[in-house]
């Protein structure tokens, strides 16, 4: 079971981190115009997705288990005592949520070394 809650868990965060990162690339993109700025503009937007699963890390200990969206992919079972189930399923989020963050984390680290790069190395061109 425990196994099943991670895998929702990771399902869940994925599924928001991926249409994050669509709004990402959409924001990105229409500011291609300028490498520097859609390579900031990313990496501002990476690093506030990081920020928030760090949140999210911090909030999911106590947040009702059963507001949750693993609760739901569960089918609103879980096979675990209900006095334990909360702690269960906070503890699961949170690990996840962090490990999330931490990928989140090393990608905008790399967006913020790419602009460094083209800020001392690059040529600043717009595209006309």
């Amino acid at each position: 079971m425990l196994d099943q809650i991670r895998y929702f868990a990771d399902l869940s965060i994925r599924r928001a981190c991926g249409f994050g990162m669509i709004a990402i690339g959409t924001a990105t993109m229409g500011a291609s115009f300028d490498a520097l700025l859609a390579l900031k503009l990313a990496a501002i937007c990476v690093s506030a997705m990081g920020a928030i699963l760090l949140v999210k890390a911090m909030q999911a200990p106590t947040r009702n288990y059963k507001h949750t969206e693993v609760w739901i992919m569960l089918d609103k079972r879980h096979g675990l005592p209900e006095e334990r189930a909360q702690q269960v399923f906070g503890n699961i989020l949170r690990d996840r949520y962090l490990w999330h963050a931490q990928l989140t984390g090393a990608g905008a680290g790399a967006l913020w070394l790419a602009a460094l790069v083209v800020t001392l190395f690059g040529r600043r061109t717009t595209i006309v």
